[in-house]
């Protein structure tokens, strides 16, 4: 079973690896190799990964010394956002995607009321992921470029406090 757990420095280029593997292949079919070029390009570089790590954002599974899964947060406004949620595609169906959620969650600060999560329109396994685990659409974002594929969708769930 893949251990889960927060980011530390020395996994940065694990994860800029494992977004180099995985996030090409994984979008291109849905929003093109343009778009899923700049996803790499902007997010899954060194010093974004750096700075998110730095600041106890990422969370990482681990399963035989390689990374299978990677999760990261941030905000919206006040509103807590996982801005990333990937797991191997080898490894998907098998409960991870809920323990890096989940993961994600305890980080939080106390308080914190709902948590938002956004996906590319055209990611519908992630919008189905994402409703099995209690998310619902808040709001779509048209893409500026107009392309149907590439409007964000946005999901809430609200959190129960512990």
């Amino acid at each position: 079973m893949a251990d889960v757990r927060t980011a530390g420095p020395a996994d940065v280029t694990a994860i800029v690896r494992f977004g180099e593997a995985h996030i090409r292949p994984h979008y291109t079919p849905l929003i093109g190799a343009a778009a899923a070029d700049a996803q790499v390009r902007d997010w899954w570089n060194e010093a974004h990964l750096a700075a998110a790590v730095a600041a106890g954002r990422v969370v990482v599974a681990e399963d035989d010394g390689g990374l299978v899964g990677v999760g990261q947060r941030g905000h919206d406004g006040t509103d807590p956002v996982v801005y990333k949620l990937y797991v191997h595609p080898e490894r998907r169906g098998r409960g991870l995607g809920p323990r890096l959620l989940d993961a994600l969650i305890g980080q939080l600060p106390a308080g914190a009321t709902r948590l938002c999560i956004e996906h590319f329109a055209a990611n519908e396994r992630a919008g189905a992921f994402y409703e099995r685990e209690g998310f619902t659409v808040d709001r779509i974002e048209p893409s500026p470029t107009g392309d149907p594929r590439l409007a964000v969708v946005w999901r809430a769930r609200p959190l129960t406090s512990s």
